[in-house]
């Protein structure tokens, strides 16, 4: 369907593709792979014609459909969304135009013997197979159920798409591309901006419905696993094709290289005795004929080279982090949201008067207000590392907001600990960062003291070398703008990292070392991500956002899926609301809602006075709260226990090195080390006793 035919890239004297071919056939799913900047995106790009190669030749089957979804896309202004996405069926509108004009010409002529008649009843009846092709379904239904499955609401199909973020104005382009049902998809990177609800259902359609072949970007495992049946490596300009999932390929990959280091190593062994003969008999005469043979035999061997690999990787180390309160943040009872008009309050009722309100009112009363999180309660304690799970709109970047102060809950408390320095990653770093400014500047801008003169090595360690320090934000791909906003956090000791999102646009190499780096830094993490692979291993608590509340699990992110029953996030967030009812409420068989005094008033011949008397269960109640309380003290309990056995072996290796200390040993130092540890497993210790 689509072959490139060496391929050749070149940019001045840099090449980015040398001689690379491909060939996509039909129901082809591809998973394209390597590092940010490799030439992935420029291989769509090619594809899409938006860019032309410097040599080579790329071969498409006329009248092919291509849907292409980048990473960075202009979007369009002044219509709603669901306008914006019944413009697909623009070509509908046509075609049935069409055959209206074809129909009416055939009545009107009476050639029928004519190569023009003819010619009008084979377009006619190609222009109706395209229709019955297109109209599988009401326009209307698919627009509906590929909004949906994308996360929007039927109550924000009359929004315009202005007043939507960048990554939903993106799952509107999907949706186009998706609804003109093309016979190649090629997606970079559509899983940044989706969470993992609608991963779900993209991955379902694209494994489902979806009949075409798919070339597909990303740095989601699990996701080129479902989806792909065949991986292309773009390494150091050239291309590896293997047939199989991302992850079997990388067990393959492995092998490839360790049987060609095998070989060469063989080989090079050969090479050297056989150059060993030649030297010492070369002047023998009785031996000529001998090495004549040999040299021959090099000349014609055919060397075996290793495959070159890109070993360049980011060099995350973060800062010692300084002491803090024992509690780092804290939430208790608090009602979040925002008001109705988000550029400024309400002229009627004031923040003040919101919160006096709320102090005597549900949330739902609170006049003018959009309510993200009801009686919200959190504590993260220092030293722990805490993910926010939860679908896109449920509060994670809220409540994000709420620790950076940006945001006050209407009622409640939230407060961040004694002497907490956070280091925020925000999720939206194309809207932070400067664009006009250099790479280099966007460092020196904010760094001071000492750590000015390191900042070349910070921009090193995070591959901004050479000319690339110099760079304006505005020409850095996403990946770029992701690992310059982590070297940001390293210019200054942060006691707790709040980090949202921050392994979007990164390739899967630099989220490995940015897990690494977290998991030896010694402050406190809380993180947004819907990736499971990053967080598996990470954190030790998760709170999870539904529904308005949040829910506290303690333990990893494996406790925390087999306490919901479920193989990944993605079972979890896709599974149906289970909102309770507003308290006080019960549903009647036609599922309005009344109090419990309203139905038993309702109730014929009940006496007045029994409607001042609810029937209730406080013994299954009592029951019920104080199992979920063990449960949680149980949990408590086994989280103790681990950060117990952590701090006893770091005192160990303190006692280790205090017996016979070196003379470059600071024992000043390990000793304050060796008490903060002693009184922070003292405490540990009095609290697991409690428990």
């Amino acid at each position: 369907m689509i072959s490139l035919d060496a391929i050749t890239v070149s940019y001045g004297g840099f090449t980015l593709l040398d001689s690379v071919s491909l060939h996509i056939g039909d129901r082809d799913r591809i998973g394209l792979v390597g590092k940010n900047g490799a030439g992935k995106s420029t291989m769509l790009k090619l594809i899409m014609e938006l860019q032309s190669p410097t040599s080579g030749k790329i071969t498409r089957t006329a009248g092919q459909r291509i849907g292409y979804l980048p990473q960075i896309m202009e979007h369009h202004r002044g219509r709603t969304v669901l306008e914006e996405v019944m413009t697909v069926y623009d070509e509908l509108d046509r075609l049935n135009r069409r055959v209206d004009e074809i129909s009416q010409e055939l009545a009107e002529r009476t050639d029928y013997e004519s190569e023009a008649y003819h010619k009008l009843i084979v377009e006619l009846n190609e222009v109706n197979d395209a229709l019955v092709i297109a109209q599988g379904e009401s326009p209307e239904e698919s627009v509906e159920r590929t909004l949906t499955g994308l996360g929007f609401k039927k109550s924000e199909f009359g929004r315009l798409t202005e007043t939507f973020s960048q990554g939903w104005n993106m799952r509107i382009e999907l949706a186009k591309i998706l609804l003109r049902r093309p016979d190649v998809l090629l997606l970079d990177e559509p899983t940044n901006h989706l969470d993992i609800e609608s991963i779900q259902w993209l991955e379902d359609y694209l494994k489902g419905s979806f009949t075409g072949s798919l070339v597909l970007i990303s740095h989601d495992r699990r996701f080129l696993d479902n989806c792909t049946t065949r991986t292309v490596e773009v390494m150091l300009g050239h291309l590896y094709d293997y047939k199989v999932p991302y992850s079997q390929y990388v067990e393959l990959r492995k092998e490839r290289i360790a049987q060609q280091k095998a070989a060469y190593a063989n080989q090079q062994r050969m090479i050297e005795k056989t150059e060993e003969f030649i030297e010492k008999f070369r002047y023998k005469p009785t031996k000529s004929n001998q090495v004549q043979s040999r040299v021959k035999q090099l000349e014609k061997i055919e060397r075996i080279e290793i495959d070159d690999e890109d070993l360049s990787a980011i060099h995350v180390k973060f800062p010692p982090a300084p002491r803090s309160g024992d509690v780092a943040f804290e939430v208790k009872d608090a009602v979040i949201g925002y008001p109705a008009d988000r550029s400024a309050a309400p002229v009627s009722v004031s923040l003040a008067e919101k919160c006096s309100l709320a102090e005597n009112a549900p949330a739902a009363a609170l006049p003018d207000a959009k309510i993200v999180l009801d009686k919200a309660n959190l504590i993260v304690k220092r030293g722990e590392k805490v993910a926010f799970v939860g679908r896109n709109g449920e509060g994670k970047t809220t409540m994000m907001r709420v620790l950076m102060g940006e945001l006050e809950p209407f009622s409640g408390e939230a407060k961040v600990g004694y002497n907490v320095d956070i280091g925020y990653y925000a999720q939206n770093q194309e809207d932070i960062l400067d664009k006009k400014a250099t790479v280099y500047d966007t460092l020196d801008r904010i760094a001071v003291g000492d750590i000015r003169t390191k900042l070349r090595d910070i921009l090193a360690a995070f591959l901004f070398k050479g000319e690339d320090i110099d760079k304006r934000v505005a020409v850095l791909s996403g990946g770029e703008r992701s690992r310059l906003a982590m070297a940001k956090l390293m210019l200054k000791a942060h006691n707790l990292l709040a980090l949202d999102e921050p392994t979007n646009h990164m390739d899967i190499r630099s989220k490995d070392i940015l897990k690494q780096a977290l998991q030896a830094y010694d402050g406190t993490i809380i993180v947004v991500s819907h990736d499971r692979d990053f967080l598996n291993g990470l954190v030790d608590k998760v709170y999870e956002f539904i529904d308005g509340r949040v829910k506290e699990h303690l333990g990893g992110v494996d406790d925390f899926l087999r306490h919901k029953k479920a193989e990944s996030f993605r079972d979890i967030e896709a599974a149906p609301s289970s909102r309770p009812a507003s308290p006080g409420l019960v549903q009647n068989s036609r599922g309005s809602e009344h109090s419990p005094r309203e139905t038993l008033n309702a109730a014929p011949g009940r006496p007045a006075q029994a409607s001042q008397k609810p029937q209730q269960k406080p013994d299954y109640q009592q029951q019920k709260q104080q199992s979920k309380e063990e449960k949680r003290a149980k949990n408590r309990q086994n989280l103790l226990e681990k950060q117990i056995a952590d701090l006893e072996a770091k005192m160990a290796d303190i006692e280790k090195v205090l017996a016979a200390p070196t003379p470059d040993v600071d024992i000043m130092d390990l000793t304050r080390d060796y008490l903060e540890l002693k009184r922070d497993l003292d405490a540990k210790m009095d609290e697991w006793a409690s428990l």
